[in-house]
């Protein structure tokens, strides 16, 4: 099975996979270029791997949480992707990425996974450890203020979000996966629209 996953939660991070191996990956760590840098990302790897969109049978998206605009960019994407390339499409918690990432690299017990969230706020999520290959949550994903989030003996980690750990999770769940692709937005969007002019008459 080829896989092509993306993530736009926080920075843009795109992957290829074949089956649990991965072929490529690239991630930009900026947080306002998602839509300038997913669709040449996608091109670059398909051209490193020499594949065709045609080639790739699942499309997996990192559906947050993260803010409106990154997700938005995204799974948009994803979607219009999974549809040119008749891809079944597969959405997976941002955070697990993050997750799963720690204990393969042979971290353990309990992990609190957070991620910058703006307003001065963090998303998180606790995981106890991993199930054939998938990170199992205990709590969230929620959004606090850091000083209201209960560490509670759990470690931490300064990984951040990859879309090959998110295709890696996808493989591992098998027939489990989760097609609901629908947004962790958590909180309403920063940018509101007016309520307009009254008019007379």
């Amino acid at each position: 099975m080829i896989t092509l996953a993306l993530d736009t939660s926080f920075g843009t991070s795109v992957a290829l996979l074949q089956d649990d191996r991965v072929l490529a990956e690239i991630n930009y760590p900026e947080t306002i270029t998602h839509a300038e840098r997913i669709g040449q990302a996608i091109a670059d790897l398909l051209h490193e791997t020499k594949l065709v969109s045609a080639e790739v049978d699942r499309v997996v998206i990192g559906i947050g949480p993260g803010p409106f605009t990154g997700l938005r960019v995204g799974i948009a994407a994803a979607k219009f992707f999974s549809i040119g390339a008749k891809a079944e499409l597969v959405g997976v918690c941002s955070l697990d990425s993050i997750a799963q990432q720690y204990y393969q690299k042979g971290g353990s017990g309990s992990l609190l996974v957070t991620t910058d969230a703006r307003r001065k706020e963090r998303f998180w999520a606790k995981y106890s450890g991993v199930t054939n290959g998938v990170p199992v949550r205990t709590a969230g994903p929620s959004v606090n203020k850091p000083e209201e989030i209960v560490l509670n003996d759990c470690e931490t980690t300064e990984l951040v979000v990859s879309a090959a750990s998110l295709g890696l999770i996808a493989f591992s769940q098998g027939k489990k996966v989760n097609r609901d692709v629908t947004p962790i937005y958590l909180r309403e969007p920063d940018a509101t629209p007016g309520k307009g002019k009254k008019v007379s008459g």
